[in-house]
């Protein structure tokens, strides 16, 4: 963390010493050592006290920490959204594959394994859109880029949120028109295997 090398430039800057300081903000020079060292973090009671003790804000004490924790959650956020779209893609295919089969073979209980299948891919469909809408990102270009770990430019960037509303109509008719097809691909085999 950036926190610790904030707190002995500043340190200096005052010519104080890690116990002058650690008297200032009521707490032991080992802490002061502590936290110059990377062994802990500050609490926020303390991290307020150092910034009127240096005259800085609190945002100047802990920026650097600001961006790297904005930075590592980013990258956190995603990896995820990579798992969630390889598993959402796994479990879509197998929407698609296991229809006849489950049926054919278990009848009943095949159903209810098929929904419970259904139920866990709308869950990471689901969970994909969240990312889509807290990332602003919609269309194919957008999420490319995205997983590039890049952002579009303001002129392309709109370009894209142009072509959403029809990405939208055309992913609506096309996710209609594939329900249709494995619907009557389905009834075709049951009615082929009866």
């Amino acid at each position: 963390m950036e926190i610790s090398k904030q707190i002995k430039k500043y340190r200096a800057q005052e010519n104080l010493s890690q116990e002058e300081l650690a008297e200032k903000i009521f707490v032991s020079r080992q802490t002061i050592s502590n936290w110059e060292n990377d062994k802990n973090y500050p609490d926020i009671k303390s991290l307020l006290l150092m910034s009127e003790v240096f005259g800085v804000s609190l945002d100047n004490l802990i920026k650097g920490d600001i961006e790297k924790m904005k930075k590592e959650i980013d990258a956190q956020e995603f990896v995820k959204f990579q798992k969630d779209s390889t598993v959402f893609g796994i479990l879509f295919v197998a929407l698609i594959v296991l229809a006849v089969p489950l049926a054919k073979l278990f009848g009943w209980v095949g159903l209810g394994l098929y929904l419970c299948l259904f139920a866990v891919a709308m869950y990471f469909a689901v969970r994909i859109e969240k990312y889509k809408k807290k990332y602003d990102i919609q269309t194919y270009k957008e999420i490319s880029a995205f997983l590039d770990g890049k952002s579009l430019d303001e002129i392309e960037k709109a370009r894209e949120e142009g072509k959403r509303p029809y990405q939208k109509l055309l992913l609506a008719v096309g996710s209609a028109a594939l329900v249709v097809i494995v619907a009557l691909v389905i009834t075709a085999v049951v009615n082929w295997l009866s």
